[in-house]
């Protein structure tokens, strides 16, 4: 199975998750605080290249009546550059409802609110990640 790199795309931070080799789980990796798109780019390059990274999985906004707004048009035009500019594809997938589960989670294991900012948008990844994973399982 191939590494996968999932990312929660907002608009300050990025939320960084990898699976490992076997694809049979994500692991929170990182939150990139944006600069700009090329050092977006840069900084997720650099992850993918470390991890030998395959395929980056990217959560899509969607709204609740399934449509694409404004923040998912953004989402897919960094996701399209990113893609070109790394030279891996990528592949977006629907992040409904990710944060409140992202939410529930660290209330389950009673992080502090004042640290939820730091790890929220990992958590987000993970789960994108893992959804992407038992939605593909066996097609490798």
């Amino acid at each position: 199975m191939a590494v996968l790199l999932g990312l929660d795309v907002g608009d300050v931070r990025i939320g960084v998750a990898v699976s490992d080799a076997l694809g049979s789980g994500a692991h929170p990796l990182c939150t990139l605080t944006r600069t700009n798109r090329q050092r977006d780019i840069t900084a997720i390059g650099d992850l993918a290249s470390i991890h030998e990274v395959e395929r980056i999985i990217i959560g899509l906004p969607v709204s609740l009546d399934g449509t694409l707004g404004a923040q998912a048009e953004k989402v897919q035009k960094f996701g399209n550059r990113l893609s070109e500019g790394l030279n891996i594809p990528v592949e977006f997938w629907d992040e409904r409802f990710t944060t409140s589960e992202a939410e529930d989670i660290l209330d389950r294991v009673n992080v502090d609110p004042k640290d939820r900012k730091k790890i929220i948008d990992q958590v987000s990844a993970v789960i994108i990640l893992d959804e992407y994973m038992r939605s593909n399982a066996g097609e490798a």
